[in-house]
Order: structure tokens, then sequence, then C-alpha cells
């Protein structure tokens, strides 16, 4: 590589990057032609934007012209999880990359300051943190960081599957082999038989429609019936078969970019309930929870209440019932019947939304 490749790389790493590495920027025509085929059996659920995304995922040059080679930072968010504050309604479990405000926003400095560092040096470059149409695992792969486990995550030696990755395009001439890193999962199946919905397909990619972590983030409306009790405690994301994973937990905690905030990680439920979209975005600015949006952490925590049955959480039961969003109060219908409160879920057969009469006809129907 050149001298301007191994300043950018000495730089990133100095500004928090856990791993570092260069990849041929042109995508080869059987990865496009694995996504496409991923798309086209719908395992992408109702994320339809990744459809419209394909053909600049699948050319680089359209964000950047003239790219050679792209520039894969690693960045750990394994952490030592933090203590659960005192009062609330502290009920359920958070992904660990929403332990840290919007991951986004934290490294958006570090590629900015690269894009800089790039200029002065003569080399034209563009960055992106995962909200850009890029295939950031691929590049992963291509530039030594990590290979695609069982479970479609990227996987690192050194850090495991706990790993944000984020990119740079640059004009640079490709650099790496691009060769995939090789494959250590082995005959190991952990993430596979771990996954509570089932959602890990034979040709290690996820079919959204059933991950917990789709339901509870991207997905809009009632969680599917079948499935609700697979997310379990699952209040936001799910990190069941990266947690399991032996890269895992031979690594550890090593973040050290990124620090968790306990609000975050423990969440009280109360907080989604009895104020209006405005205020939770007021109060979750800069969060990865503003994603679902208000009705969907309230539906998400009725289903953990469902679950779980915390008693400390049977207030939220009743406000959900009565919320204004009818996601809300359908969810609440589902987890007063999995309480055992017949009575109040049939009070919901009056509802005015159709949706919410149905649920609670269809718990009444099981019970």
């Amino acid at each position: 590589m050149s001298s301007a490749a191994d300043l950018l790389s000495e730089l990133a790493l100095s500004l928090g990057a856990d791993a570092v590495g260069w990849a041929p920027a042109p995508v080869p025509a059987a990865a496009v032609q694995e996504y496409q085929s991923w798309l086209d059996a719908g395992r992408h659920a109702g994320m339809t934007y990744l459809e419209r995304q394909l053909p600049v995922r699948a050319d680089p040059a359209q964000r950047l012209p003239g790219v050679g080679s792209v520039l894969v930072l690693g960045v750990s968010h394994a952490f030592e999880p933090p203590l659960v504050p005192d009062g609330g309604v502290r009920v359920g479990r958070v992904a660990r990359y929403a332990w840290t405000p919007d991951y986004h926003d934290q490294l958006q400095p570090v590629l900015t300051r690269l894009e800089q560092e790039a200029a002065a040096l003569g080399v034209r470059a563009r960055g992106y943190v995962d909200h850009g149409p890029v295939m950031e695992r691929l590049f992963a792969s291509g530039a030594g960081l990590g290979w695609r486990g069982k479970s479609g995550m990227t996987i690192n030696t050194g850090l495991g599957a706990f790993v944000t990755l984020a990119v740079v395009l640059t004009d640079l001439p490709a650099g790496g082999s691009g060769a995939a890193h090789p494959d250590r999962c082995g005959r190991c199946l952990r993430c596979v038989s771990a996954c509570p919905t089932g959602a890990i397909g034979p040709d290690r990619a996820i079919d959204a429609r059933r991950c917990v972590s789709y339901l509870t983030i991207e997905h809009r409306g009632p969680v599917p019936h079948d499935l609700r009790a697979g997310v379990g405690d699952w209040l936001f994301g799910c990190d069941v078969c990266s947690e399991v994973c032996p890269w895992t937990v031979k690594a550890g905690p090593l973040a050290r970019l990124l620090r968790p905030d306990p609000q975050l990680a423990h969440p009280d439920l109360s907080r989604f309930f009895g104020i209006s979209e405005r205020e939770f975005e007021r109060q979750w600015a800069g969060t990865a929870f503003l994603r679902p949006r208000r009705k969907g952490m309230a539906r998400n925590a009725l289903t953990v209440l469902g679950n779980t049955r915390a008693p400390q959480g049977w207030p939220l039961l009743l406000a959900g019932a009565q919320d204004p969003a009818w996601e809300v109060r359908e969810a609440a219908a589902w987890a007063l019947g999995q309480w055992g409160e017949a009575g109040r879920v049939r009070a919901l057969l009056d509802d005015p939304h159709e949706a919410v009469r149905e649920g609670a006809a269809a718990i009444l129907g099981e019970a």
C-alpha cells in the first residue's frame, strides 16, 4: 500500500479504531447475486429501501467516482455491563450497540477527520457508518478484519462478534487482496441453535422476518403472535447469536472508543408511556431508541412484560390498554392475556381499532 494509505490507517487507529484494513472497492458479481437472491426470497422483510439501494451497494463508484480502495474500521462495542440504575421499571434487555449514544453520531467525527486528512494527502475520500448503501461486511472480510460467521455477523478473532464497522471510500489504487478472510467457525453451531426464533439460515444469512432485532426495531405494527414468545425479554434488538459465539466469549470486554450509558443499557420502561412522540424524541435524542419511535418502544415493553410477567410492570399494562396508539393497545391486550387477565382483555373487544378488537378476540379464543 502507499504511504498515504499507511498514514490513514495509523490515524484511524489513533482515533480509536480497534482494527483497520484495506480492501479493493469493486464488488464481486457473485456477492451482488447472493444479495439479490436474499432480497428475492423476501428475507429483508419490510426493509424495502434495501431493494432500492442495491444498485449503489453493488457499485461504490456511484458514491465516489474513481473509487479504488476502501479503508475499513472495526470498533468494538463489547461493553462491560453497567450497573442497573435505581428506580423505574427496568425490565428487559437492550442490544449492546444501543448501550451507547447513537454510534453513527460518535463515529462520524472520526470519518470526517479521515476525510480531511485524505484531502490533505491529495486523496479523495468519503466515509460511511452503515447508514450509507455500502457492503461493509464484504469489505471487512476483504480487508482481513474478519469473516461472515454462521450468524451472518462479521467476526474478528481478537474482537469477537461485537464489532461496529465503518468504511472510507478512497480513490487510492486497489489495495489488499480482497480474498475472503479464512472461516474460523468450524463445526460450531452455537449461534444457529441459540437463536430464539430460528432466524439464521443455512447460508449464513438472517431471515429478518423472524429476527428479534428486526421485529423490535424496524418492524412496524404488531409483532406476529407466533414469534412473541421468542422475543423473550429483548426490549430492543438481540445479541444472542453474538453472545454465544466462542470468539466473543474469548475476547471479553474490549470497547474503548464507545462508552455505555446505564440509562440506555437498562432503560426505565415507564418513560415510553404517557408522553407524546415529540416529547419522546426530545427525551431520547441521540439514541438508537428513536428508530422504533415511542409506540414501537412501548409495544416492545409490553411484549417483554407479557413474557416476563414482571410485577413492577403491571401499571404499564394498564397504561398500554389506554394508549393513543393502537399498536400499543394491541400489545397490551396480548400482555394482559399472558397475565391471565381475561376480563381486561375482554374490555378491549370494544376498542375503536379493528386490529385491537381482533387481537383481543384471538387471545380470548386461545385462552
